[in-house]
């Protein structure tokens, strides 16, 4: 069975500060710590190694029992981690608080008790945390029985039942945003845009659900956010591109308005951002697009935002948005030289943790860079791994566009005798997938055209067609996001030109 490496990633993802605080409270132990042996001995290693780990304590009795020490210094380093966030998170200080209640509450200082949950109400209220709140009352309603037992009436349980029910129907309210919150992000992650009156329709539907479309139906400040961060996004898969500027504008101000909510909420904060400074790109508004960028950047160090998770987030959105920009205006060669280095070091420090789709997208986005600056090798080889790891489900409209990106890049470099097996497997493919929309159709009949010429006069005019087909297609609001994913048009007008495609796309933001 091959050893589990569960230990080791746990390790490798501390900070430093966690870290000296782990080795801080290890000191203060006495005896032996075998455990601190092996905690040394995996920081130092750069891939897992148990075989080594095995010959290095050879004469250490502890070794005998490997799997059952890896255990036991993995739940220290999570105590260890639980005790340096106690004071950092406000779940962490009410589970604290809720177990120094009930302490209090043994020992009969019910007085003292009492004061302690009036504090850990005011927490659980100004960061929106009413299943805490819901346990708070819980034990206010025991201490109100308690009183009435001693003959002490002035507290009303009237109210509490009251309380208890408005934080019942603010956890409903929230649990539901949170519904269609993965509902919109489940057809984002499936599909992109919405291309067929089918994906439309699911969109719409979220859009008009009565928590959405509705006035004042969100009870929380949380649920404001995630209300009209979902309007945002039903907007943008829509190509409205107003209404996503206004939503996702709303969740911004409220969160930063509210750096409680702001503290709970980092990556809701972040992704609203990102999704701005997609609103910003599609109006070319260059200059706040790249401000949100280096806002984003910024957040790597503010506090709030130190956790692994969100720095994936960070990390991700600000370069792939770079990577865009470059993509958009014509810059292939800073794009190679200056911000693939810099994703590919990322991919390094963060390996394991990228997810397959943001993976997915930054091995698109670096193809088509790649191709823009005409190393058709180098973008083969990253549409390659867009192809060859897709996930089944997983971006079905990125993969699909791959696919056709994957026949220019092989026309290209000349590669014809593979090109009618490979469009016959696109075709498949894209059927299967039922996406084969009008744009697919037409790109697949015409670029087949293209390998039939036998002179360059019918080669002119098969190109000329080809994009006049593409563009009369274009002309349907479903088909337009095609030339999101790439500029198929300005490839082929390259081509009509006997120009690079670089400069086909430079000309055009001029």
């Amino acid at each position: 069975m091959k050893p589990s490496t569960e230990l080791f990633q746990l390790v490798k993802s501390l900070s430093k500060s966690e870290k000296r605080y782990f080795k801080l409270s290890s000191s203060l132990q006495s005896g032996e710590k075998n455990y601190m042996k092996l905690f040394d001995a995996i920081e130092a290693q750069d891939e897992y190694d148990e075989l080594s780990l095995k010959k290095k304590f050879a004469k250490e009795t502890f070794i005998k029992h490997l799997p059952s020490e890896k255990n036991h210094l993995y739940n220290l380093i999570l105590k260890s981690l639980r005790g340096f966030y106690a004071d950092k998170s406000a779940a962490a200080i009410l589970q604290e608080q809720l177990r120094n209640i009930e302490l209090l509450f043994n020992k009969a200082l019910y007085k003292e008790c009492s004061k302690l949950i009036r504090k850990a109400k005011k927490i659980a209220y100004d960061y929106e945390k009413y299943y805490f709140l819901l346990d708070l009352i819980d034990w206010e309603k025991i201490l109100v029985e308690e009183e009435y037992s001693r003959g002490d009436f002035d507290k009303d349980l009237n109210k509490l039942v009251e309380e208890e029910s408005d934080s019942l129907e603010k956890l409903r309210n929230i649990a539901e945003y949170q519904i269609l919150y993965s509902q919109i992000n489940y057809a984002i992650r499936k599909a992109g845009f919405t291309r067929s009156v089918e994906e439309q329709n699911i969109v719409e539907k979220i859009a008009n659900h009565h928590l959405i479309k509705g006035k004042n139906t969100a009870l929380t400040t949380k649920a404001a956010t995630a209300c009209y961060y979902i309007k945002g996004m039903c907007a943008s898969t829509e190509r409205n591109i107003d209404d996503a500027f206004t939503n996702f504008t709303k969740v911004v101000k409220i969160m930063e308005d509210n750096p409680t909510v702001m503290k709970e909420l980092p990556k809701r904060y972040v992704k609203a951002l990102n999704n701005l400074m997609y609103v910003y790109m599609d109006n070319d508004d260059w200059e706040n697009c790249i401000a949100t960028i280096e806002k984003l950047k910024g957040l790597t160090k503010k506090s709030g935002f130190e956790s692994i998770d969100v720095q994936l987030k960070l990390f991700t959105f600000s370069h792939n948005a770079e990577l865009l920009i470059c993509i958009t205006k014509g810059d292939f060669d800073k794009a190679k030289s200056q911000v693939v280095p810099s994703i590919l070091e990322g991919f390094s420090k963060y390996e394991g943790k990228i997810n397959n789709e943001e993976e997915m997208l930054f091995y698109y986005n670096i193809s088509r860079a790649y191709f823009g600056s005409g190393d058709y090798k180098g973008a083969l080889k990253y549409i390659n791994l867009v192809l060859n790891d897709s996930e089944v489900g997983l971006r079905e409209d990125v993969y699909n566009f791959a696919r056709l990106i994957n026949l220019i890049i092989h026309y290209e470099l000349g590669n014809y005798d593979l090109l009618d097996y490979t469009i016959k497997s696109t075709k498949r493919s894209v059927t299967k997938n039922q996406r084969n929309f009008k744009f697919e159709t037409v790109f697949l009949k015409d670029f087949r055209k293209l390998l039939k010429v036998k002179n360059t006069d019918d080669l002119q005019q098969k190109l000329i067609d080809f994009k006049d087909e593409l563009s009369e297609v274009m002309k349907d609001p479903f088909e337009q996001p095609a030339n999101k994913y790439f500029d198929f048009i300005s490839w082929l007008e390259s081509k009509i030109e006997n120009s690079t495609f670089e400069k086909v796309v430079k000309s055009k933001m001029k």
